[in-house]
């Protein structure tokens, strides 16, 4: 999840979207790194987690993504857990919540990644909270920052 909190700090810095990153790992080995870049790319699709997907998806030469974990600092909004589930990722650990998010101003569905979970009969396991202090941090670092915009 550290990983996850630093790219997405310096995505923060360069002004590349907000404050959220993702990272997939398979058995211990880091797949992919990213951050969000909604304003770097004038793309609302460009989130931590789609980006992530793909780039892990491209280095090992499949859509399947069985067997991952994937590290995201705050809980995935509806289009993120889908393409969550479609790649099959195992497990999701998140620090903040979308409720969290959502307060600073960012056009969050309010639908809980435990829902869509529940509704959807995901098989994949949720740990919420993970790092919870430390990607709050980030939230509020992003606040203090120049670039602070939400979309």
């Amino acid at each position: 999840m550290q990983r996850a909190i630093d790219d997405a700090r310096s995505g923060v810095d360069a002004g590349d979207g907000g404050p959220f990153g993702a990272v997939i790992v398979k058995d211990g080995v880091v797949l992919a790194t990213c951050h969000n870049t909604v304003l770097l790319d004038n793309d609302p699709t460009q989130h931590a987690e789609v980006r992530a997907i793909s780039k892990a998806s491209r280095k090992i030469g499949s859509f399947d993504l069985s067997g991952c974990e994937i590290y995201s600092t705050t809980e995935p909004c509806p289009m993120c857990f889908s393409a969550i589930h479609w790649a099959r990722i195992n497990t999701l650990y998140y620090g903040t919540t979308i409720d969290d998010v959502r307060k600073l101003g960012f056009n969050e569905l309010t639908i809980p990644a435990a829902a869509m979970k529940d509704i959807g009969k995901s098989p994949i396991k949720i740990v919420p909270s993970f790092l919870f202090e430390k990607c709050a941090e980030l939230l509020g670092y992003w606040e203090r920052t120049s670039n602070s915009k939400v979309y």
